[in-house]
């Protein structure tokens, strides 16, 4: 289902969350912010490898829960990968160097981006991935800016996510 800055469907096995990734990362055009969010386990870090084959990154991604900032280029493109789950205050945010982070990431994608909500970059496209039954995940995209409603429509022009 698709209005305008919204997009809601269902994918089901790390590959189909893969391949969503996979068509967010391939529509991004300029600068964008992906904020994650889910409980452990809904498929962040699957989804962010897909980003990264999307945009043509060809390293091994992993979550960076311990280093906290992961960088990946491509062809020009750079996927500055975050993980915010240890993230418990403002001063903690500020630790890892967030505000730069946020000015030099071409692509950034925030796992546990709930840590950081009133320093999230626009344009941003938030990400609730919910558990559903085995394998099923429920994924509700919705834009902030004009840039990410451009990547949500090239992304249904595509017909990303049909399950």
């Amino acid at each position: 289902m698709t209005e305008g800055d919204r997009l809601v469907l269902a994918t089901c096995g790390e590959s189909e969350t893969r391949e969503l990734g996979r068509a967010l990362g391939a529509a991004c055009g300029g600068r964008l912010c992906v904020a994650l969010r889910g409980a452990l386990g809904a498929g962040k870090t699957v989804l962010v490898k897909g980003i990264a084959e999307g945009l043509g990154v060809t390293d091994h991604v992993t979550s960076p829960t311990f280093t906290f900032v992961n960088e990946y280029g491509a062809g020009g493109r750079r996927l500055t990968h975050v993980d915010l789950y240890r993230i418990e205050s403002e001063d903690d945010l500020e630790s890892i160097g967030w505000s730069d982070v946020v000015l030099e990431a071409d692509v950034l994608a925030v796992e546990w981006a709930e840590h950081a909500d009133g320093d999230l970059p626009v344009p941003r496209i938030d990400v609730e991935l919910a558990l559903g039954r085995g394998d099923e995940r429920r994924v509700e995209l919705r834009a902030h800016g004009d840039e990410a409603c451009g990547v949500l429509a090239r992304m249904s022009l595509r017909g990303a996510g049909c399950a």
